[in-house]
C-alpha cells in the first residue's frame, strides 16, 4: 500500500474482537488507520485523521439514544461493520460500529488524507462539486464518502475480511501519533455539550482534519433550553 505505513510498522486487519471494546478506545485507535475501498473504478485508501465516537441509551448525541430502528439497526450488530446513514437527505456518512453485540456504538469518520488512488477519488469528487486542494478531497465525513464510493450500498459492509471489498488496515506502532480532543461538530441539545461530550478526536498538526462548526440554532429556538 504506497505510503500507507510508517517504516518498520507491522500492517495488520483487526480482528472483530478489536472493535468489541470501548467506542472511545476504538475511536482514538482508528486515527492513523486505513481504510481501503475496492471497486471496478480503482482502489481508494484514506489514512484517517478524524473521528467522533457515538454511544447508545446514554448518549443524546447517538442516532441510538432512543433504541432500535430501521435506520440504526446496524448499530445493535456485531462490531467491525460498517453504519452508513444519508444526513439531512444529502450525504452519506460512514461510520464503524463499535462495542459488544447489541450494545450500540460507533465511531463516525469524520476525514482523512487520500493516500492512494488519489485520482479516482478526485474524480468521484470533482463530480460532485469543487475540489480546490487534495487535503480537502477527504476533509469532511461527506467528502470522505464519496471519495471511497461509499453510500447506503455499503450499509452493514465487514471490514475485518482480509479480500473483501472494503478492509480496515492498523499499522502497528511502538508510539502511537498524538491527538486532541473536542467537541462533536454539529450537534445539537445536550449531545452538542463539549465539556460532557468531547468526543470529537483528530490528529495533531494534520492539514485534513475539519474545521469545528457548532450546531446551528434558528433565532426563534435561542431562548429554548
Amino acid at each position: 500500500m504506497p505510503g500507507a505505513a510508517t517504516p518498520g510498522a507491522v500492517v495488520a486487519v483487526p480482528a472483530r474482537v478489536w472493535y468489541a471494546r470501548d467506542v472511545h478506545e476504538v475511536a482514538v485507535n482508528l486515527l492513523g488507520a486505513y481504510l481501503t475501498a475496492r471497486s471496478d473504478e480503482g482502489q481508494v485508501t484514506v489514512r484517517l485523521t478524524e473521528v467522533e465516537a457515538y454511544g447508545g441509551a446514554d448518549d443524546p448525541g447517538s442516532h441510538a439514544f432512543r433504541g432500535r430502528s430501521a435506520r440504526n439497526a446496524v448499530m445493535f450488530a456485531e462490531p467491525g461493520r460498517l453504519y452508513v446513514y444519508r444526513h439531512l437527505g444529502l450525504h452519506h456518512c460512514v461510520n464503524v460500529v463499535a462495542e459488544p453485540t447489541g450494545r450500540p456504538a460507533a465511531v463516525l469518520l469524520r476525514a482523512g488524507e487520500v493516500v492512494e488512488g488519489v485520482a479516482v477519488a478526485r474524480r468521484r469528487r470533482e463530480a460532485v462539486g469543487v475540489v480546490d486542494s487534495e487535503r480537502q478531497l477527504a476533509r469532511g465525513p461527506a467528502r470522505l464518502a464519496v471519495c471511497l464510493g461509499l453510500d447506503l450500498r455499503a450499509n452493514g459492509a465487514d471490514l475485518t475480511e482480509a479480500g473483501g471489498s472494503l478492509v480496515l488496515h492498523r499499522p502497528e506502532l511502538a508510539v502511537r501519533p498524538a491527538h486532541a480532543s473536542g467537541p462533536r461538530v454539529g450537534v445539537s441539545g445536550a449531545g452538542g455539550d463539549g465539556a460532557a461530550h468531547p468526543w470529537r478526536y483528530w490528529l495533531t498538526n494534520e492539514s485534513t482534519v475539519s474545521a469545528y462548526r457548532p450546531a446551528y440554532r434558528s433565532p426563534a429556538s435561542a431562548d429554548i433550553p
